[in-house]
């Protein structure tokens, strides 16, 4: 494969790998799609760092469950749920506007029935 393909790839699979990692903690923002699209981009540009990604304990388990199709467990989708509202009812007192009431209500919303349609993983 030629080097800047390569390149190309590991900056691209890092960029995708923030993304991931700041929609951990940002509501709206999702984490698997970027954190599969990084371990794509590393498996394909580095498989030292494709490795330790499938071993870090915030991220490999996203690309586990994805890769075998295995779903999320009832208890993250609900912690998920109750960081994404608690996270808009911050961001909504601290804008204390009717759009911002309005919009982030639509996206909390949205994002709560995206989690709920996720597969619950089964024991």
């Amino acid at each position: 494969m030629p080097k800047i393909k390569i390149l190309l790839l590991l900056c691209l699979g890092f960029f995708c790998l923030s993304l991931g990692a700041i929609g951990i903690v940002l509501p709206g923002l999702p984490t698997t799609p970027f954190v599969i699209l990084a371990a794509i981009c590393f498996s394909k540009s580095s498989p030292r760092i494709y490795a330790w990604l499938k071993r870090t304990k915030y991220f490999g388990p996203y690309i586990e469950h994805y890769r075998t199709k295995q779903g999320v467990s009832k208890r993250l989708k609900a912690v998920s749920i109750a960081v994404v509202w608690l996270s808009l009812a911050i961001s909504m007192f601290i804008l204390q506007a009717i759009w911002a009431y309005t919009l982030l209500s639509l996206v909390g919303i949205c994002v709560t029935v995206h989690i709920v349609l996720i597969r619950a993983r089964r024991k």
